[in-house]
């Protein structure tokens, strides 16, 4: 219930279109109710026999027949149509709030999030919205006014044999908890199901070129084939359950069926029921059991559309880990200045990353972070930009602690350039301007011969619209690389971080690239985390982390002749 009262929560802002619909949904069973009193009135003026006076009777009602008739096909319209629109259009905000949602999560809940169970969970899950919002409620009502507006008629007509009537609906209730106990299990296997194998299908397709070249096409297709029939199999297991529970309500409906003509038989044998009142209460029959049968198939959605509704609204109850602090303020525009104040940081596994680092820089400074694999480097940058927290300790830009700042005044702020470049499936032009989307065409060109890639672009075919492909699958290393630092030269951020720019280009590639560094140092703070000590040689001031710690800072020729970490890092690079 408490699940059911937060999606009706959600779904009351298209309450108009609901109301309508619900109304439309009432006045469709009060036809339903209302025909078949009028067609036992016309049995009973026919029993009686035939004259002009009758005859007038039987027109006129076969007129009243006529608008009920073509009021049902209005009231269906409107009950259909606008419980679908209604339900649509929430799905469509539920997946823009869910999207919205995850890009306000930090990082670290995505670590052991897979992609394809999150498009999933967005794609597939809020489809069952629109089974439960335009199917199920709708029906619901109709089977409760359907169900109680013919009992009431029914024990006007004779109150022993609607009695009678009732006597299976216990048993159908009673097997209909049982059913929705059992069944559910199983549906939210099939949605976990689903999600994993989305997850594997996007895993899959974005290694295809690994794939193909170590020859593991067999075994992929045996996970995807794995993954496919779990799913299968368990939607057939909740298939089962519905194979066992629709039958059985079947029967337990015609059981009741037949008590009725049986009695209604022997009362109309005793001369206690008119022929006029057993056509109604056989027509009316039809309309009683109907809601009962249905309870089947409602039960069914209804497990099925709240097992994707719960891994709906665990991502939307999921509370934001970085979150503006209350009387957060937009900073403007900075002038660069970062500090470190004796910061320390881990992630969920408690292990330290980052232990008691501090410095410092002034705006336009260049600052490298060299160092081993896995000492921290990549976080102190994440840090800056606030995707995750610092444990202990603080991190100032222009002397005010980014916790004081709007997450978006922060961050305009800074621009990227990751070693793993990600690039938008669109061309050159847009991923540059993908930084400042109201950016002209001049503005765009001007950053790409600031990023040394000008001369690259205007030698494609298509220049400024080349398509990239996805994730710049069209474009080398490099020039991924330069477009990358082009996008964040035409943002004017006063602070660049470059992690690993050059890290997987070739020689003269990486010239290009400092290049492109040469021309913004002294104008931007750069924040630079490099392998290729070469790449950092300029750099105002270079700190050597070890476990976690500055272990050592100073220029390229202070650090290479205090003959510590940096000088052995120097010397293993020159040896190779």
């Amino acid at each position: 219930m408490k699940m059911l009262w937060k999606l009706t929560k959600e779904a009351a802002r298209y309450k108009g279109l609901y109301i309508i619909a619900i109304l439309s949904t009432l006045g469709l069973t009060i036809v339903n109710l209302t025909a078949p009193k009028i067609l036992s009135t016309m049995t009973g003026v026919v029993e009686k026999g035939v004259d002009d006076t009758s005859l007038d009777t039987i027109i006129g009602l076969a007129i009243i027949l006529l608008i009920l008739y073509l009021l049902r096909i209005l009231f269906r319209f409107l009950s259909n149509y606008l419980a679908h629109k209604a339900a649509w259009y929430l799905v469509g905000d539920l997946r823009s709030r869910m999207y919205d949602k995850l890009q306000s999560l930090h990082l670290g809940f995505f670590h052991d999030k897979q992609t394809g169970d999150l498009m999933s969970r967005v794609v597939n899950d809020t489809r069952d919205f629109e089974l439960l919002y335009a199917h199920m409620i709708p029906e619901m009502i109709t089977n409760i006014v359907t169900f109680l507006g013919v009992l009431i008629i029914l024990l006007t007509i004779n109150w022993k044999l609607a009695l009678i009537t009732c006597c299976p609906i216990p048993l159908i209730l009673g097997s209909g908890i049982i059913f929705a106990k059992v069944v559910r299990p199983f549906f939210k296997a099939s949605q976990k199901c689903m999600g994993e194998l989305n997850a594997q299908l996007q895993d899959s397709l974005s290694g295809l070129h690994e794939i193909q070249s170590f020859g593991q096409e067999a075994y992929e297709g045996e996970r995807v084939r794995t993954k496919n029939f779990e799913q299968v199999r368990a939607m057939l297991r909740a298939l089962r359950a519905s194979a066992v529970f629709h039958p059985c309500v079947e029967f337990l409906s015609s059981a009741g069926t037949i008590l009725v003509v049986f009695f209604g038989g022997y009362l109309a044998y005793k001369g206690q029921l008119s022929v006029e009142d057993i056509v109604a209460f056989v027509l009316y029959l039809s309309l009683f059991y109907a809601p009962v049968s249905g309870l089947a198939t409602l039960l069914e959605n209804l497990q099925q559309s709240l097992a994707g509704a719960e891994r709906v609204t665990l991502i939307l109850d999921t509370p934001a880990a970085i979150q503006n602090a209350e009387g957060a303020v937009d900073i403007g525009k900075v002038e660069g200045a970062v500090a470190f104040e004796n910061v320390s940081f881990h992630y969920d596994n408690k292990i330290p990353v980052l232990k008691n680092v501090t410095f410092s820089c002034k705006p336009g400074m260049m600052v490298a972070l060299v160092g081993p694999t896995g000492v921290g480097k990549t976080t102190t940058t994440q840090l800056i930009s606030r995707f995750y927290d610092p444990t202990l300790g603080n991190i100032l830009i222009d002397g005010k602690n980014i916790k004081d700042i709007t997450l978006e005044s922060l961050r305009r702020n800074i621009s990227p350039v990751l070693q793993d470049t990600f690039l938008f499936n669109g061309t050159i032009a847009e991923n540059i301007g993908y930084a400042k989307p109201d950016a002209t065409r001049q503005e765009i060109e001007e950053a790409a011969k600031a990023a040394n890639i000008h001369e690259d672009i205007m030698n494609m075919p298509e220049q400024y619209e080349t398509k990239v492909g996805e994730r710049g699958v069209r474009l080398s290393g490099g020039q991924k690389q330069r477009v990358a630092i082009a996008r964040a030269i035409l943002r004017q951020s006063p602070i660049i971080i470059l992690d690993e720019a050059t890290a997987s280009v070739d020689v003269q590639t990486e010239k290009q690239i400092q290049k492109a560094i040469k021309n913004l140092a002294g104008k931007r703070t750069i924040i630079a985390i490099a392998h290729r000590l070469s790449t950092i040689r300029e750099a105002d001031m270079i700190l050597v982390l070890h476990e976690g710690e500055i272990v050592e800072g100073g220029t390229h020729e202070e650090l290479l002749a205090q003959k510590g970490f940096y000088y052995n890092m120097q010397l293993a690079q020159e040896t190779v």
